[in-house]
């Protein structure tokens, strides 16, 4: 079984992705690419696409609810780190709901994780 994620994508496409400029200042040891981010404030950046009245990341890649991944998946900003799919930990996750609510897509149950040895999670790398 495929992780969720990979045929969701809803978050990336759902939420204004905002966090500290450090993390794409390669000098500060920041991962995020720069040329993907707008300046929010003196404080802040965006990622590119996640401003708009229909957000969607720049590095969201492929069709949100089919098959979706993360471009930069390992130099993705802390704030993408942060979100839990529901039930992933066994908990539900009011950010994950309201993504894939938002996009006309069920919420996740427990159902949806089966033991983690039953799980096929290679495809994350490239989430």
């Amino acid at each position: 079984m495929l992780h969720p994620c990979l045929s969701c994508g809803a978050c990336c496409a759902f939420f204004r992705v905002a966090f500290h400029w450090s993390e794409a200042d390669a000098s500060l040891g920041g991962v995020v690419p720069p040329e993907l981010t707008d300046t929010l404030d003196p404080h802040r950046l965006v990622m590119r696409g996640t401003q708009a009245s229909r957000p969607r990341c720049v590095a969201l890649q492929g069709v949100v609810g089919e098959a979706a991944h993360c471009g930069i998946y390992e130099q993705r900003p802390s704030v993408c780190r942060e979100v839990e799919p529901s039930w992933e930990f066994g908990r539900p996750s009011a950010q994950c709901d309201k993504a894939r609510l938002g996009h006309g897509l069920p919420a996740l149950t427990p159902a949806d994780w089966p033991a983690a040895d039953q799980r096929d999670i290679s495809g994350l790398a490239s989430f």
